[in-house]
């Protein structure tokens, strides 16, 4: 293949098991408040001391510092999520609203920064093959767009009308998401080649799929919930993108690196020119306002405010 090495049919088969997985767990957490305090605060504190420690270790892929915070950066941005869904009040008080963004353009800017380290790389790195070059650098830069067409977290509400109560950030629309995705793919096969078959196409789907089909404005909620999954799944079970039968190189082809992150960058100064122009346009305030308000997209997650 031109962005992986030949595929098996187990390993196709494998990648869809991990994408319906993904997503069932995701439901499970969106279900209750019970349901996703015990999946993102009493099983990694459990993990943690248990297992983590024995499994997330160097010589592994995952037994880094990047790994281990990570993990934990992303545990907290769905407790924060938790918390603005479940605790009375919280959804009302503009710096709960803003740790979302400010946790997302953090994670971001901590791949972008990943990005531009592994540029200058070219050999085994954290127990796998890297080939740095320009196409980081590219990538690195779609990245920084990327926050800067993020907008709108005060505009953040919780569907009271169902029972879920999923965070809805109605700013967020498909442009960004595709945008998203994208640049975080190439992230992954930059600079996780080896883990890029389901942390980057079954991983991103997991979250894009809902946010399509099941329940729009909540990405970022759906992002928070697999992301954390994963990397707890990964840290449990490491030699799953490793060594396993499932295991899934990256071709590590400089055309490939090249067409993927080029494509994130070409897609990211599309979706942030747009986005500049309406700020421009329309004289809105992106860290006050929404920019957004007119576009049917918009319309339709708002009308599930109570």
């Amino acid at each position: 293949m031109f962005l992986f090495e030949p595929l098996s049919a187990g390993q196709i088969f494998m990648w869809f098991a991990v994408l319906a997985a993904l997503m069932l767990l995701n439901e499970i957490a969106r279900a209750n408040k019970w349901a996703g305090l015990a999946l993102f605060l009493v099983l990694p504190v459990i993990l943690t001391f248990t297992v983590w420690l024995k499994t997330a270790v160097p010589g592994t892929s995952v037994g880094t510092w990047f790994h281990w915070a990570k993990v934990y950066s992303v545990l907290a941005g769905c407790l924060i999520v938790w918390a603005i869904r479940f605790i009375p009040g919280m959804e009302n008080k503009k710096f709960m609203l803003m740790l979302p963004a400010i946790i997302l353009a953090l994670n971001i800017m901590e791949a972008v920064i990943r990005d531009f380290q592994v540029s200058t790389f070219n050999g085994v790195r954290d127990g796998m093959l890297l080939v740095g070059g320009p196409w980081n650098i590219l990538n690195g830069i779609a990245g920084i767009l990327n926050i800067i067409a993020i907008s709108g977290w005060m505009g953040i509400f919780v569907d009271r009308k169902n029972k879920q109560q999923d965070m809805l950030w109605p700013d967020m629309l498909i442009p960004w998401i595709i945008a998203y995705d994208l640049w975080n793919f190439a992230y992954v096969y930059n600079c996780v080649p080896d883990h890029a078959f389901y942390a980057g196409l079954a991983l991103l789907l997991s979250c894009t799929i809902p946010a399509f089909f099941i329940k729009k404005g909540a990405w970022l909620q759906h992002r928070a919930h697999t992301l954390a999954f994963w990397m707890m799944f990964v840290m449990t079970y490491p030699a799953f993108v490793d060594t396993s039968a499932f295991a899934v190189k990256s071709s590590h082809s400089t055309t490939a690196l090249w067409v993927v992150s080029g494509l994130s960058f070409a897609v990211n100064v599309i979706v942030t020119g747009y986005h500049l122009y309406r700020i421009i346009k329309y004289k809105r305030n992106p860290f006050k306002q929404e920019v957004y308000t007119d576009l049917e997209g918009y319309k339709k997650i708002f009308a599930l405010k109570g």
